[in-house]
């Protein structure tokens, strides 16, 4: 069937409905979107709301009576779908589509028992998902071109009347959308959840199981592009905004609280979720745990116990702007009162990303980059980021993997100008995330440059500051310029999360030349502040230099380079491609060679086969990498950990290289199978026995 399908349709076998069209009230009162759902008709809509009286898909879920239909069920939705995705067995799925007209003959099945089969019916699954994923790029494309022609003052007068913006219509659709996906998501009665099949894991089954996995493997692939989140009701309490950012949040941290729900525990649970993905460090928790259990730490004083100034507690800002004066190495001590604190380095740019944009305008950022300042920055501010797009491949002795230039920063603005963007900012991180790389000084101060020659402002991300474990690596902060081209534009982020391993804390600071944008920060703090006792130990911590000096660091780095050690003769010994710089908690990984073909698609696949093994390690797109195939992989763990976590790892790609043997050697049989004659059914049937014995036999002879 058409997978661009008439909306309507997948509206009723979701239990949701068009409104009344005829309700001229309503449709004054919300906006009117027409949208391509065939290449050749159009269907006008008005809010969509939830079916109150005709809500079938509860009634099949059991969580809603409906006594207004005495069947919910989409018999000829079904009948075409298990027809459509080429059912093995028709006359199972049409036994059950009848028993529905004839219950004399056949003994009774409910709804939900109908539904939960439809559900368990892997084909079914698939082709849903395909047709809400082709209607959700049908409603991007139409929202796209809205936005389009709305720059462009191409609107209509009906269009033009229109009392809710076009991003209002984006959610509001977006919306649909989940809704369909939770559906899709959750098993019929009783709400039990539809977990997608895991791929095989017996690689040496017969070709039924091998087809079995593919069809796993399909739905997969349909599956995470429809959602990345999980456990998500959509509750139509929520505003259009709730919604969109219930989703941002579940997308952006699916495999994180999937992590937290289960984690591995050498002791307690080894077959738990192995997190290498998260950048964090948990080599140095012993010497943390020592110094902050010292009776220094347990001072209460009333103040502490108060409201707090909402830039941070003067004793505290006054120990960063030294901490950061020592460790920049700047000129000239740094001022406490263009200090601010946040809890967390996350908090401070989405603060930041508000007071220094407006909705819809948008940041320059050299990709790959940190994977959650898309959050970051949409969360509050609704700031777009515009990729500066780098590239692995080297073009002479002088250049290096993801170089930034000047010349690419130019041409990324330009583009995005031309898109009708505002572009008030440049988002550099040094050390760089996810690369490891330092810009040198140089190169640092062309950036400042150019940021200044289109009086952009300039966010520099220092949270791996003291994280460079190569001795031969010299790390410049932005703060140790003498001379910066434009300071009141330039604005530095630390924090302990990561140089100190104590992301717990929740601590994250900015430091900024502009007294007017450290005044308008400070007002964050009134909802992303930090505890007074918090703050005191972070003061004390700060303040104690010859334990940083003497004892922290020295161990520190020498954990990282031990751990570094480990995963980069693992790495060449599988002849794994990686970049790595001496610096932050981790390791930028090619597994090109390991997708077939190597796309996006394919890569996802990957990540979501590491999952199969609880293993998390962070794929390339979520970085916003023009190329698939790049992970990112987190050494700053145990030995121990890190081995088990290195199994699982060979364990996958070993499995992903018999599959593609597998996938080969079905070529090469079917090409050969071609040129059997197949006039007849038996001879047909003859084919049919080739490929599989044949299959079966070199699967035998290679061992898989």
């Amino acid at each position: 069937m058409d997978l661009l399908c008439d909306l309507d349709e997948l509206l009723i076998f979701f239990g949701l409905q068009m409104p009344d069209l005829h309700n001229e009230a309503k449709i004054r009162d919300s906006t009117i979107l027409k949208i391509p759902l065939k290449f050749t008709e159009s269907v006008t809509l008005s809010s969509l709301e939830p079916c109150d009286s005709t809500c079938m898909i509860a009634q099949w879920l059991g969580l809603k009576a409906t006594p207004d239909y005495e069947s919910g069920l989409d018999i000829d939705l079904l009948e075409r779908l298990s027809f459509s995705a080429g059912s093995s067995q028709p006359d199972e799925a049409h036994m059950s589509i009848q028993s529905r007209s004839n219950p004399s003959d056949i003994p009774h099945m409910s709804d939900g028992q109908v539904w939960d089969q439809a559900f368990r019916n892997h084909s079914i699954h698939t082709c849903l998902m395909e047709m809400v994923l082709s209607l959700q790029q049908a409603v991007a494309d139409h929202i796209t071109q809205l936005a389009t022609r709305h720059q462009q003052q191409d609107l209509v007068p009906e269009e033009q009347g229109h009392n809710q913006p076009i991003w209002g219509q984006e959610a509001l659709l977006g919306r649909l959308m989940f809704q369909m996906v939770n559906h899709l998501q959750f098993g019929a009665t009783g709400g039990q959840k539809f977990q997608p099949p895991c791929p095989s894991e017996d690689s040496k089954g017969d070709v039924r199981s091998r087809e079995q996995a593919q069809v796993s493997k399909q739905i997969y692939k349909i599956f995470y592009q429809l959602t990345n989140f999980e456990d998500t009701s959509i509750n139509y309490v929520l505003s259009n905004r709730g919604v969109e950012t219930s989703a941002l949040y579940h997308g952006s941290f699916q495999d994180y609280n999937t992590y937290q729900g289960n984690k591995y525990h050498e002791d307690k649970n080894t077959s738990g979720f192995i997190n290498l993905g998260t950048s964090e460090n948990k080599l140095c928790t012993d010497l943390l745990t020592e110094r902050l259990s010292r009776s220094d730490m347990n001072y209460i004083d009333d103040d502490l116990l108060q409201y707090s100034d909402w830039r941070g507690q003067p004793f505290l800002r006054e120990e960063v702007a030294q901490f950061l004066t020592y460790y920049c190495k700047a000129p000239a001590p740094l001022d406490p009162e263009n200090v601010v604190v946040l809890n967390g380095c996350s908090s401070v740019f989405s603060a930041l990303a508000t007071v220094l944009c407006d909705p819809g305008e948008a940041f320059l950022v050299p990709t790959p980059t940190y994977s959650d300042f898309v959050f970051s920055a949409h969360l509050y501010a609704k700031v777009d980021l515009v990729p500066v797009d780098l590239e692995s491949q080297v073009s002479d002795a002088n250049t290096h993997p993801f170089q930034l230039t000047v010349d690419k920063l130019e041409q990324a603005l330009l583009n995005a100008k031309l898109e009708g963007k505002k572009v008030r900012g440049l988002v550099l991180i040094n050390p760089q995330n996810p690369l490891g790389h330092i810009y040198s000084q140089d190169s640092l101060m062309e950036y400042l440059e150019f940021a200044k020659k289109h009086s952009l402002h300039v966010i520099i991300d220092e949270i791996y500051m003291l994280s460079v474990f190569d001795e031969s690596i010299t790390f410049r902060s932005v703060l140790s310029m003498e001379s910066l081209p434009d300071p009141n534009k330039t604005h530095m982020i630390w924090g302990t999360s990561k140089d100190f391993g104590i992301s717990g804390f929740r601590f994250g600071t900015l430091y900024t030349h502009n007294k007017e944008v450290a005044l308008a920060m400070s007002s964050f703090g009134y909802l992303h502040g930090i505890s007074g006792i918090t703050q005191y130990k972070l003061h004390r911590l700060l303040q104690d230099r010859e334990w940083i000096d003497n004892v922290y660091l020295p161990t520190n780095h020498s954990r990282l380079q031990e751990a570094h050690r480990f995963i980069t003769n693992e790495l060449k010994s599988s002849k794994i491609p990686f970049l790595s710089h001496g610096s932050g908690l981790y390791v930028w990984i090619s597994l090109r060679k390991y997708l077939d073909p190597c796309t996006f698609e394919e890569e996802l696949l990957l990540h979501c086969r590491f999952l199969d093994k609880k293993l998390i390690l962070s794929c390339g797109k979520t970085f916003m990498c023009k190329e698939p195939g790049w992970f990112r992989l987190v050494f700053a763990a145990t030995p121990l950990l890190l081995k088990h976590a290195m199994q699982r790892f060979y364990t996958v790609l070993v499995e992903q290289e018999q599959d593609w043997v597998v996938k080969q050697l079905e070529d090469a049989i079917n090409q050969e199978v071609e040129d059997l004659p197949a006039s007849d059914a038996s001879q047909s049937y003859s084919r049919e026995v080739i490929l599989t014995s044949g299959l079966e036999g070199c699967c035998s002879d290679l061992g898989l």
